[in-house]
């Protein structure tokens, strides 16, 4: 009996989703300003459509309270000038900063946000939700892959929504490449980079942002096993407790359904599950944070 055809296309034909982070918050303060940040990307958005032609590019917005699509290669409204595509990529970025920066000022009464992550799940479930419809759609697809352009600091209230997701992309076997322009590391995209076999990378010098685009990120999954590509020196596999939010060493775990909180508690939030073992010792001194 033969064998059924692939859905694939060659090994070469990759599916980039990019996930782009506009968080003002963190862009106000950064030594590299969010134009020539775009100066980077929008040529290495062109770069991986000149590789192949059957390349395909999707442009998601990553905000601070909401995220959206800015650009697919695939539609056929995307087609055409060079120049035509870079001014519309950036009006409807200027339209979802905008658009963003209300939703923000809506859901905090007095018009400040407590935190300066950006909504990293939300962006990562748009993408994940996409490369799905296109599995689903047409008898051929290429190679997916995730790419996350981040900037801002992780957000400990995501916590179990980014790991979601990234458990689905590891059940997909969707890599998620991972590209850092702050100051810190992230340890969420390390998690996520090192769980589905992705490349994560922070680069020392952003003047040559589009080099370290175009050299680690350009090349295609099957070309990877003939590279060397850059691995973490570490992960930080720290979890963020479900009561606080906070990122932890030490904690205790609902045996029932997993989930982490950095003090004792007689019951689970969660689950509901009640726990027999009595409170530790008061002289046991707190656990780090």
């Amino acid at each position: 009996m033969a064998s059924a055809p692939s859905k694939l296309y060659q090994d070469d034909v990759s599916l980039v989703v990019a996930l782009l982070d506009t968080n003002p918050f963190f862009w106000a303060a950064a030594s590299l300003p969010f134009s020539e940040f775009l100066h980077h990307v929008i040529p290495f958005i062109n770069s991986l459509l000149l590789l192949n032609q059957l390349n395909r590019v999707v442009l998601i917005a990553t905000g601070t309270s909401s995220c959206g699509y800015i650009f697919d290669s695939g539609d056929g409204n995307a087609s055409g000038n060079s120049n035509a595509v870079c001014s519309g990529i950036i009006k409807k970025l200027e339209d979802f900063v905008g658009k963003d920066s209300k939703i923000g000022k809506g859901s905090n009464g007095d018009g400040t946000r407590p935190a300066i992550s950006s909504l990293l799940s939300g962006s990562l479930s748009l993408a994940l939700c996409y490369i799905q419809r296109i599995f689903r759609s047409g008898t051929r697809h290429p190679q997916p892959r995730i790419l996350c352009l981040q900037g801002s600091p992780d957000g400990p209230e995501q916590y179990v929504a980014v790991m979601n997701s990234i458990f689905s992309a590891q059940r997909l076997m969707i890599p998620i490449d991972s590209c850092i322009v702050g100051a810190q590391h992230s340890a969420f995209l390390q998690q996520a980079s090192y769980i589905t076999g992705g490349v994560y990378l922070k680069p020392q010098q952003l003047d040559g942002l589009f080099q370290f685009l175009a050299a680690v990120f350009a090349t295609d999954l099957h070309s990877r096993n003939f590279l060397r590509l850059p691995k973490p020196a570490g992960v930080d596999f720290r979890a963020s407790c479900f009561c606080h939010k906070k990122t932890i060493d030490m904690g205790y775990v609902c045996s029932v359904c997993l989930s982490i909180f950095c003090k004792y508690h007689k019951k689970c939030s969660t689950c509901g599950s009640e726990f027999n073992q009595a409170a530790p010792d008061s002289t046991i001194p707190d656990q780090k944070h």
